[in-house]
This record gives structure tokens, C-alpha cells and sequence, in this order.
């Protein structure tokens, strides 16, 4: 099965950079100072939407309506995912404010799309156990070859991992990815910060998986499943150069979603390498960046139903 052509995305509420995330989110940035953020990050928001839908794909557009605290609402793939014959899986989140995304309203909202949903798998009640697994930004999904790749931390349990893999019949790839922060190695809070993987090639900095093993076994898997490998540097994930989604227009064209940060810190040889396989779209989101500490692959969840 190719990359989906629908695409499930939130529009920003309250944005702000969240306290409870930032315990172990180091990309977040707190010194924008006197701005209207929501303006901003709404702006950013429809520019976005509207790149994807001028090349013939689907967006599906969720508008808050109520008056939770979810400053990091327009990040879905946290907590929702859509897989084949109707399944929707709800996962345990981190942040307790986080967990205030998981609207009814949303699963709602996509039946009036006319997409069935035949069976819903909630996780969350791991968050009474302190077990976090935090939806695709946790894991990085290779759908055709049913292998999910997770870089472990607080937010993503080898447990969950385990049973996540036992319920949708996927190999678990697990490792520990590591960034410098004040001199220090620390756990990447999130997989697809450092890695994405695409029908034809995976994106992804090796140099972040600090055990040899860890990261030769990681390596073995994509070149075996015919992954031609784009390395990034931990200075290029900075500008969440790894925060990227390969999706399909209507025509079956494929496209490399990334933020304008992403694109532009880019070499030639590796926008050469991607270029070979799929286009390339890419949107400025600075606002939402630096607030959020996700960018353009963290705003999308992927509708397969």
C-alpha cells in the first residue's frame, strides 16, 4: 500500500509553548516576546493547507469549538492514528494537558467525512501505569513492510511498543536516540524528529543512535527492505530537518512534506537524493516551531480507513 492521499489536521488554539512539555522537549523556544502567536501560527496554518491542497491532496480541517487548554492541539499524531479497515488507535500521552486533545468530537468529525470507523484501540488507560506511547510521533510507521521504528524515552515505552506491534502485527525497531543539550546526551523525545521513512528511501540522523549495535541494526532494516538512506547531522534536526511525511496527490504523485526550516538547511546532495524519488513541498511554520517544538510531520495524522 502506497503513502495516504488524505490528510487529518488541527487548527492551532491557545497556542503557547507548553510547560508540561517542556520538561523533555529541547526544541521548544520560549523567547518570542510580544507577538500575537495565534495570528501567527494561524497564518502558518492555512499557508500549509493550502500548498497540500493546490497539489491535489486531501485535508481534512478539525476547528476547535470549546475552551480546553490544548496549546498543542494542532499536533494530532500524538494521540490519534487511522490504520486499514476502519481502525482508529487513541494513545496515552505525557502531558496531562495533552491528553485534553482526545476529543469524541473528532472521531465524530471524521465520520461526517464519510470514512468508516470500525473499531476503536485506546491505550490511554496506560497513563494511570506512567506508560506513554505518543501516537506516530513516538513511532515511525513503515506500513508496507509492518515495521515500527521507536527511539525509546519518557514519552515512548518499549512496553506499549511491544503491544502496539502484537495488535497490528508490526516488527518493533527500537533504540535510544540521543541529543546534545547544555553538554549533556539526552533522549529524543520524539522518533520522527530524527527519522522518516518514505516508499522509496528513509530520512534520518544515525548519528543520534549512540550504540553501534542499535544503529547497524537500524541500518540493516532499511537497506534490506531497498531504503536508500539520507543522513542527516544533529545540527540539521535542529531545524527539524527529520520532522517529514511522504504523502500522494490524487494523481498518485509523490510528495516530501517538510517545514521551509527543514527544506533550507538542506544540502544540495540530499535534496538531490530526495528530488530522485518525489517533489518536495515546503512551508513556513516558524511560529509554531518554536512554540510547539514540532513542526510540519507532527501537524498531520495520516487518514488510512
Amino acid at each position: 500500500m502506497k503513502q495516504t492521499s488524505t490528510l487529518f489536521l488541527v487548527r492551532p488554539s491557545n497556542i503557547r509553548s507548553n510547560e508540561e512539555t517542556a520538561l523533555n522537549n529541547f526544541y521548544q523556544q520560549n523567547n518570542l516576546q510580544n507577538q500575537d502567536f495565534q495570528t501567527l501560527a494561524n497564518l502558518e496554518f492555512d499557508t500549509l493547507v493550502e500548498k497540500l491542497k493546490s497539489v491535489g491532496i486531501q485535508v481534512l480541517v478539525y476547528e476547535i469549538n470549546d475552551e480546553l487548554d490544548t496549546p498543542d492541539a494542532h499536533f494530532p499524531n500524538n494521540w490519534i492514528s487511522f490504520h486499514k479497515k476502519g481502525v482508529v488507535v487513541i494513545y496515552p500521552m505525557f502531558a496531562p494537558n495533552r491528553r485534553l486533545e482526545r476529543r469524541g468530537s473528532v472521531l465524530e468529525f471524521i465520520k461526517q467525512q464519510n470514512l468508516s470507523i470500525d473499531q476503536v484501540i485506546d491505550y490511554s488507560e496506560y497513563e494511570i501505569q506512567n506508560l506513554f506511547l505518543e501516537g506516530t510521533g513516538a513511532l515511525v510507521l513503515d506500513r508496507v513492510n509492518k515495521k515500527a521504528y521507536c527511539a525509546l524515552s519518557d514519552r515512548a515505552h518499549s512496553q506499549l511498543l511491544n503491544q502496539f506491534c502484537q495488535d497490528f502485527n508490526y516488527i518493533p525497531v527500537s533504540f535510544i536516540a540521543n541529543q546534545p543539550v547544555n553538554g549533556e546526551r539526552k533522549p529524543i523525545y520524539h522518533t520522527n524528529v530524527m527519522m522518516c521513512v518514505a516508499e522509496h528511501f528513509a530520512v534520518i540522523c544515525l548519528e543520534c543512535i549512540d550504540n553501534e549495535l542499535e544503529q547497524k541494526n537500524v541500518v540493516e532494516h532499511l537497506i534490506n527492505n531497498h531504503k536508500e538512506i539520507v543522513e542527516l547531522t544533529e545540527e540539521q534536526l535542529t531545524h527539524f530537518a527529520g520532522n517529514m511525511l511522504e504523502v500522494i496527490n490524487n494523481s498518485q504523485q509523490n510528495y516530501l512534506v517538510m517545514s521551509s526550516s527543514a527544506y533550507n538547511c538542506l544540502t544540495n546532495k540530499q535534496l538531490n537524493q530526495i528530488q530522485t524519488h518525489c517533489k518536495i513541498i515546503h512551508s513556513p511554520i516558524p511560529t509554531i516551531e518554536s512554540l510547539g517544538g514540532g513542526s510540519v510531520r507532527c501537524m498531520m495524522a495520516e487518514v488510512i480507513l
